[in-house]
């Protein structure tokens, strides 16, 4: 009897441990979220009042699907706070303005959240990266490597990596960005010799 109620007690606490354990990352993806958010707004605008950050930062959020809460304008000033904090906003005479901390932050941001355009018909070609970035720039190494994952591209072999569709526009921020336009080539080709364990990762149709 008291295994029992041992093992139900410590089920109960597995339990709230995992639900507050996924209420922290919902937290935190949200913040990230609005502090993106945030930064997008301000450097679209180059300089923004204080004052109506809340109401842009909103207008932004609700086209993006999300739906308006009571506390948005308190997350929203929490934000804000501290993106100043964090040297990402500089904040003057009741103006925001991006730094360039805020301005390298930023394009990381939405180099995790690219998405590349699927079209209905896989083109049965395949984009290449090849990288051959020096051992002095091994942090710029895996910046690249782990944005490529995120977004889906499968290694081939080491600093060789594939995907199906059309992703020119992220090479070209990725040189931009890390300043590694001779250090990584984007290549189009017909055939990958035995692809087809790639084409069922990917779920591509024939």
């Amino acid at each position: 009897m008291v295994c029992v109620n041992i093992q139900k007690f410590y089920t109960v606490v597995y339990n709230l441990c995992m639900g507050q354990m996924e209420q922290i990352s919902k937290r935190k993806s949200r913040n990230v979220a609005v502090q993106k958010i945030v930064l997008q707004t301000i450097a679209t605008a180059g300089l923004l009042s204080v004052a109506i950050v809340a109401p842009n930062v909103i207008g932004a959020m609700v086209k993006m699907g999300f739906v308006p809460k009571p506390r948005f304008k308190e997350s929203i000033k929490t934000s804000r706070q501290n993106l100043v904090k964090a040297g990402l906003l500089a904040y003057a005479k009741g103006f925001l303005s991006l730094t360039p901390a805020g301005e390298t932050k930023l394009r990381q941001l939405e180099r995790l959240d690219y998405k590349t355009k699927k079209p209905k018909r896989w083109d049965k070609k395949w984009r290449v990266l090849i990288f051959d970035i020096s051992e002095q720039k091994r942090d710029i190494r895996d910046k690249v490597r782990l944005t490529l994952v995120a977004i889906g591209f499968v290694r081939l072999q080491n600093s060789v990596w594939v995907y199906p569709y059309d992703c020119e526009d992220l090479v070209t921020l990725l040189k931009s960005d890390f300043k590694i336009g001779k250090d990584l080539l984007y290549l189009i080709v017909d055939s990958i010799e035995n692809d087809g364990w790639l084409i069922e990762r990917f779920g591509l149709s024939i």
